[in-house]
C-alpha cells in the first residue's frame, strides 16, 4: 500500500515478466504455466502482460532467452571446433539442468528470439569453419541438442529410474549393470554418463567429417 492507502501498481517489463515466468515454471512445472496464473503471481491483470509481450509464445521466448543466457558460446571464439563444441555442450546441459521443467515448453515452441538465434549462429558458424558442409549443419546441430536435452533430464532424474530388482533372473546383465551404476552417487553417475556420451558424440562427429572430406579417420 502507498502512503495514501492505495495499492502500488507493479512495474512490469518484458524481462521481469519472463523472469517471473521462469521462476514459476521452475517451482511448479510446465503444466502450471499459464498467463492468468503468471499475472496473478505478478499482481496484475492478464491484459497487462500484453502491453509488454505479445501473448503466451512471446513469454515462452522470453523464458528461452533467460535459459540461453546461461550458456557459454565464448569457446567458439577461442578453441578448435571439437573442443569448443564440447565446452558449449556442457554449459548447455548445465543450463537446462537448472531449469528442467522448461524443457517441455521450450522444446515444443518455435524458436524466434534473437538471443537464441545468435547462439545457434555461433554453433553452426563454428561447424562450418571446421569443414562441415552446409547441408549437414542442421542435422549435426539437432543431433547434439537432442543428446544435451536428454542429458539435462538425466541429471535431475530420480535415483532409481530403472528398477529391475524383482526381475534379475530374467534380465541378469541389466540388473548387474544397474546395480553397479546405483552404487555411485547420483550426480557422479549422471556425470559419467554425460562424459561418456559427449566424448562418443564429438569423436563420432570428427570421424564423420573426416570421412566426408575423404581424409583418414
Amino acid at each position: 500500500m502507498t502512503g495514501r492507502g492505495r495499492r502500488r501498481t507493479p512495474v512490469l517489463s518484458a524481462d521481469s515478466i519472463a523472469r517471473e515466468a521462469l521462476a514459476m515454471i521452475d517451482a511448479e512445472g510446465a503444466d502450471a504455466f499459464s498467463l492468468p496464473r503468471l499475472a496473478g503471481r505478478l499482481g496484475v491483470l492478464t491484459a497487462s502482460l500484453y502491453h509488454h509481450l505479445d501473448g503466451r509464445a512471446a513469454v515462452i521466448e522470453g523464458v528461452r532467452r533467460l535459459v540461453v543466457g546461461e550458456m557459454d558460446v565464448s569457446p567458439f571464439d577461442a578453441l578448435p571446433c571439437p573442443d569448443a563444441l564440447a565446452a558449449w555442450a556442457r554449459s548447455y546441459r548445465d543450463a537446462f539442468a537448472r531449469h528442467p521443467h522448461a524443457i517441455e515448453l521450450l522444446a515444443t515452441t518455435t524458436i524466434s528470439s534473437p538471443a537464441t538465434l545468435t547462439m545457434y549462429e555461433s554453433v553452426v558458424a563454428a561447424l562450418a569453419r571446421g569443414g562441415w558442409p552446409q547441408e549437414r549443419l542442421g542435422a549435426v546441430l539437432t543431433c547434439v541438442e537432442s543428446f544435451l536435452l536428454g542429458a539435462a533430464l538425466d541429471l535431475v532424474a530420480p535415483p532409481l529410474m530403472i528398477d529391475a530388482s524383482g526381475h534379475a533372473p530374467h534380465v541378469p546383465v541389466l540388473a548387474a549393470a544397474l546395480g553397479a551404476a546405483h552404487a555411485e552417487d547420483q550426480a557422479a553417475r549422471a556425470e559419467r554418463a554425460f562424459d561418456t556420451g559427449l566424448d562418443a558424440l564429438v569423436r563420432g562427429l570428427v570421424d564423420q567429417l573426416a570421412e566426408l572430406r575423404g581424409a583418414p579417420g
